[in-house]
């Protein structure tokens, strides 16, 4: 008798069954005496589409809607159902007695298989492989121990309750207001509220208002031998530099110019700042963002290469970044093996110095693990010349930040020094480093980090002559927009944006999305034209922005993501029941779906596909249209808006006003759009057919009104 393991992936296959020598080839799958090893593609499994409940659901209807089938199917992948169909034959195979679950550790990875288990009406027994790493070592240590299947049950359910409810939640309301606004809409649980974020953002942005604003900077010089100088900026009673008033930098200036100063307190602070933790997979991706700027997915997909095929990581798709109690003995056979490459020796010669690695919390912490522990290097050798420019770039960052756990704290001096000119106080502020500690690797995580500025040597009560002073312009500035970095913390971070107190915990453990989704959240936001990349930074276009003004806040809140992922986390962990939470998903889908009827908001969205034509393109824009901000085209008729097709009624007729013996041409029209009133043309006024003067005024139905002088 025989077991049957199905990896997630051929590749995995490929190095399970090396490490148990099944060298025997099948049409699909490789085996040995004991073992049958067969893979699925990813995803071999999906949900029915709407149609394949009824046929008359192909066609989108308001009246159809809300769909909620009384249970959902699932079917067969039809590009990969070939390898469904070796699966099939091999559980059903009569010398195959258990199957053993070894897709990828977690929450998909679990579904992938369950779907496949279900979709072939398998009755069998099944246990799961666990691993953290795709090493020889940790493969085979994971088939010494086994997991029962049955142990990972929630996990399935919380994953079915997921892949459910964004079906729903997705299929109707992206049809609900695709009809309501006559324009293809995607909506989604966490693709919306993150679009959210980069709206509200971009809205911040242009609401700013930049102000010019002034400070003052004195050059002091010491009247000792040494005659040291250093620079110092003017400060007001709560410790702002910043003046508004021109007049009021100028009083001060003048006040103070010529006249001596006394150094009034000087304080002095140590600061230390531990290592950074280890990596996760969003801390990694932001790091790689900042660094090399590498999207999200990129970093994702090479961080998958070094785990899956250069056995060099551990498993990347992890939201810890801590290790478990077990890991403790393997860190320093670890760091040895590391201290082979020679880039890494002079960091390695201190920890490897060292009796007892200083193992912390920081470090090991069992209770900060949910599903795997943070990404680090893993003892197999390693050739760096074999890796790809980019495969070394991340490798070097998840290396560097392991080995830097194991330094002391960088710790610095600040020194704060207050001058004083008679009532006016000026600041200076200087670093002095103590111990470059974990900065030696030169990580790039370094925020804190100060550049060392050694300010002279000065005593409370010392006079001080003031060499030189100035005033200097500036402005405010605005918040930055997101990039893939600042992003993903904000995902992560979501439960800023909440006020509720419970949820905001909820979303401090998981946040928008998963570290396993969030790249692809993104690039499904930039695919659906809802987000553009402009240089590093991400820019919602204006479909995007339209979309948030006409969805509910329940939609694009991230308090409704923490509800979700709340209900989530109690279903894997046993304390909910999976109908409780699939019963509230379909009150929100029926709300979302009567808000959408019912919903009076004005917006008109534009044919993006019209728009990106080579013809449209050519066309001539004589301005734009106050309804809806759409192009003003011309045809042989009059002036129109290029979102008539969308609902938008705005024309200019060019018989508009012919009783006036006035014919709208491209520049009236054009200075009507810019201007909305034209003063003193010449028209015939119908009553009395003289010659007179009028103002032509422009309304927003494409209207115009004269006023004749």
């Amino acid at each position: 008798m025989k077991s049957l393991i199905i990896a997630e992936k051929p590749s995995v296959a490929r190095d399970i069954a090396k490490v148990l020598k099944c060298t025997k080839k099948g049409d699909g799958y490789l085996y040995n005496d004991t073992y049958i090893i067969s893979w699925a593609i990813g995803h071999l499994v999906t949900l029915c589409d709407p149609e394949e409940y009824d046929k008359n659901l192909k066609k989108w209807t308001i009246n159809s809607l809300p769909i909620i089938p009384d249970e959902i199917k699932i079917k067969a992948i039809k590009n990969t159902s070939e390898q469904l169909k070796i699966l099939t034959s091999l559980i059903n195979m009569d010398s195959v007695e258990e199957l053993i679950c070894a897709t990828d550790s977690g929450r998909e990875g679990e579904l992938i298989f369950r779907y496949i288990y279900t979709i072939t009406k398998c009755k069998k027994p099944f246990k799961r492989l666990w691993i953290s790493s795709m090493t020889d070592d940790a493969i085979k240590d994971g088939f010494d121990n086994l997991k029962d299947g049955k142990d990972y049950d929630n996990l399935y359910f919380s994953a079915k309750c997921r892949s459910e409810a964004d079906w729903l939640v997705g299929i109707n309301a992206s049809r609900a207001f695709t009809l309501k606004f006559n324009t293809l809409l995607s909506i989604g649980r966490v693709q919306t509220p993150t679009l959210a974020i980069l709206v509200e953002r971009h809205k911040e942005i242009e609401k700013f208002d930049i102000r010019e604003y002034f400070e003052i900077e004195v050059l002091f010089k010491t009247l000792d031998e040494n005659s040291q100088i250093y620079k110092a900026i003017w400060i007001d009673k709560n410790n702002e530099t910043k003046i508004f008033e021109k007049d009021k930098a100028n009083d001060i200036l003048k006040y103070i110019n010529n006249k001596n100063g006394v150094v009034d307190s000087i304080e002095n602070e140590t600061k230390k700042q531990p290592p950074p933790l280890l990596y996760d997979l969003t801390e990694l991706q932001r790091d790689c963002n900042k660094k090399f700027s590498y999207s999200a997915q990129k970093t994702l997909s090479i961080a998958q290469d070094l785990y899956e095929k250069r056995k060099l990581i551990t498993y990347p798709r992890t939201d810890s970044r801590y290790l478990s109690e077990d890991m403790k003995p393997k860190l320093k056979p670890i760091l040895n093996k590391l201290n082979t490459i020679d880039k890494y020796k002079s960091f390695l010669g201190y920890v490897l110095s060292l009796d007892d690695l200083p193992i912390t919390k920081r470090i090991i912490d069992n209770s900060k693990i949910t599903d795997h522990h943070a990404i680090i290097p893993t003892i197999t050798t390693i050739n760096l010349s074999s890796l790809s420019q980019e495969e070394k770039n991340v490798y070097d960052l998840i290396v560097r930040r392991f080995i830097a756990v194991f330094y002391p704290n960088y710790i610095y001096n600040i020194t704060k020094i207050i001058t004083k000119i008679d009532e006016h106080s000026f600041i200076t502020k200087g670093t002095t480093i103590i111990q470059e500690g974990f900065t030696k690797l030169n990580l790039i995580t370094e925020k804190d980090k100060k550049d060392e500025d050694i300010l002279p040597t000065v005593c409370k009560n010392q006079e001080v002559s003031n060499k030189q002073s100035k005033i200097l312009n500036k402005k405010t500035k605005p918040p930055s927009p997101y990039n893939e970095a600042t992003l993903l913390s904000a995902m992560e971070n979501a439960g800023r944006f909440v006020e509720n107190e419970d949820l905001k915990e909820q979303l401090k453990e998981s946040g928008l999305g998963t570290p396993a989704t969030r790249a692809s959240i993104i690039e499904r936001l930039l695919q659906v034209g809802y987000v553009e990349r402009k240089g590093k930074s991400l820019i919602p276009t204006k479909k995007g922005i339209q979309l948030i003004e006409v969805v509910p806040k329940e939609l694009k809140s991230p308090e409704t993501t923490g509800k979700w992922e709340k209900g989530l986390s109690s279903i894997s962990k046993g304390n909910m029941q999976s109908k409780m939470f699939m019963d509230s998903i379909v009150r929100y889908v029926n709300f979302l779906v009567d808000y959408a009827k019912k919903s009076k908001i004005n917006v008109i969205f534009e044919d993006e596909n019209y728009k990106k034509s080579d013809k449209y393109k050519s066309l001539e824009k004589f301005g734009i249209c106050p309804k809806c901000n759409g192009d003003i085209l011309e045809n042989s008729k009059g002036f129109y808006c290029s979102n008539w097709k969308t609902g938008c009624k705005f024309t200019i007729w060019k018989n508009n006003i012919e009783k006036y013996n006035v014919f709208i041409h491209k520049e009236i029209a054009t200075n009507l759009l810019k201007d909305k009133k034209i003063t003193d043309i010449k028209i015939i006024d119908p009553k009395d057919k003289k010659e007179k003067l009028a103002d032509l005024i422009l309304l927003d139905t494409g209207n115009i009104n004269v006023i004749i002088k």
